[in-house]
């Protein structure tokens, strides 16, 4: 399959922006745990510099990889092409099985929200059926197509900033503690800060490659690409920074968990405008909290659809799930059956789901750096019309840096993680083999 290839409805530069946006910022809401967990002065350490050490190469890698192979599936077919079919597969499997936690988190993350607006829905079965509610709307908008994902991402992005830069604004400017102390609490231990508080903040900047699975969906993607990710990573330091800081200047770290922006909302405008002006800009906060996480929900969906799509494409699923809706152009049994999977996955709390994910992002996302590091020694003469500026020297500083901040991490991660996440990675290998042996012994071996 090429990228000539005219069978998907594209995506426009502005819509897929939009839906990059959603995918890899949507806003400073989901990963208020960082604060409680880290220390406010050392989650705010991490919220500025993480992007500059994983963001940025992640996206430079993408940038020259979809410019050299603008083929659907993205990340995982780079890896297939490079690596031959057993590490293509991790990739794939990897990153495909780690977006259903992420998609679970989110839905988690909204049923977060609405539990704290109405705590009847914040526990047990009404809180699962939250989740499971916010996922199956995502799931009709993926249906109908990227450019629905595309026209509502925009609106809805708009919607979901206006109140955000009143909120950060207000903030800023009424500040009632010094949002950098403590910088790293006594209370907490090592793996708290850099085990879940890194697990966060390399979750809420991860993401960059994502979207190259869409790649055939978007308009002159060897261009538009690089063009996309070069707006979106001081776009998301933006608004991830600026908004956090000036949440936490209202006080009472300790007490930031899952949807806590929302409150502290409150307290901001409590401060600035009074009484009236604290449930206002609150209930402002909540609606903008709900279409930020929404959106990302949506955007991750569209994205992880695509892996099951193009892996039954190469064979290594059913012919079944590479099949495209004739009305809609897209491959509707891998969407419902990708949210179907998330839906089970949301009693799970946020925390603990991230912790997991992680894990099989760092190694998916390994996989793809060593993939382009591979390709332009192996290929250099592959045409390219966006390269990786600093020649060899910049080639291994986006390669390396970010795997010695992976490392870090597992290193440092938490007890959790450290069992479930091989257990998840060893899944692939395994499923590889099962699937080798039921639909041919030497079918993978020899493609």
């Amino acid at each position: 399959m090429t990228a000539t290839e005219n069978k998907y409805k594209k995506l426009k530069l502005g819509a897929f922006v939009a839906v990059l946006y959603s995918y890899c910022a949507a806003g400073p809401f989901g990963f208020e745990d960082i604060v409680s967990a880290a220390g406010p002065g050392m989650a705010l350490v991490f919220l500025f510099f993480v992007p500059l050490f994983y963001s940025l190469p992640v996206s430079l890698v993408t940038a020259e990889m979809a410019s050299a192979l603008p083929v659907e599936g993205g990340f995982y077919r780079w890896t297939l092409r490079v690596f031959g079919p057993f590490i293509g597969f991790q990739c794939g499997w990897w990153n495909w099985i780690g977006t259903f936690l992420m998609n679970a988190a989110y839905a988690v993350i909204l049923a977060d929200y609405t539990g704290g607006i109405y705590p009847a829905l914040a526990k047990g079965a009404p809180h699962w059926w939250v989740a499971v509610f916010f996922l199956l709307i995502v799931m009709f908008a993926n249906i109908r197509g990227v450019h629905v994902v595309g026209v509502s991402s925009i609106i809805l992005l708009v919607l979901c900033l206006a109140p955000v830069a009143v909120f950060t604004l207000l903030g800023l400017t009424h500040m009632q503690v010094n949002p950098f102390q403590p910088f790293i609490p006594s209370t907490k231990t090592w793996q708290d800060i850099f085990g879940v508080g890194l697990a966060l903040g390399l979750w809420v900047y991860s993401g960059y490659e994502q979207l190259s699975t869409n790649i055939e969906e978007v308009e002159e993607p060897e261009k538009n690409f690089a063009r996309g990710l070069m707006i979106m990573v001081p776009l998301a330091m933006l608004t991830f920074f600026l908004p956090m800081l000036a949440g936490i200047g209202a006080g009472h770290w300790q007490q930031w968990t899952s949807g806590y922006i929302v409150t502290a909302a409150r307290s901001v405008g409590e401060f600035s405008l009074g009484a009236g002006g604290g449930v206002w800009l609150e209930r402002t906060m909540f609606f903008a909290a709900i279409v930020s996480v929404l959106l990302g929900l949506q955007s991750t969906l569209m994205s992880s659809t695509r892996l099951p799509f193009t892996m039954a494409e190469d064979g290594f699923f059913p012919e079944a799930l590479a099949k495209l809706n004739t009305r809609y152009q897209t491959p509707v049994r891998s969407i419902v059956m990708t949210t179907v999977l998330c839906a089970a996955l949301s009693v799970f709390s946020v925390t603990e789901l991230v912790a997991i994910y992680i894990w099989l992002r760092v190694a998916s996302s390994s996989l793809t750096l060593l993939a382009f590091w591979r390709l332009r020694v192996a290929e250099p003469q592959l045409a390219r019309s966006y390269r990786v500026p600093g020649g060899n020297a910049g080639m291994y500083t986006v390669v390396f840096i970010p795997l010695l901040l992976f490392a870090w991490f597992l290193y440092n991660s938490d007890s959790a993680g450290r069992l479930w996440g091989p257990i998840c990675l060893f899944t692939g290998p395994l499923a590889y083999f099962i699937i080798g042996y039921i639909q041919n012994p030497k079918h993978l071996e020899t493609r």
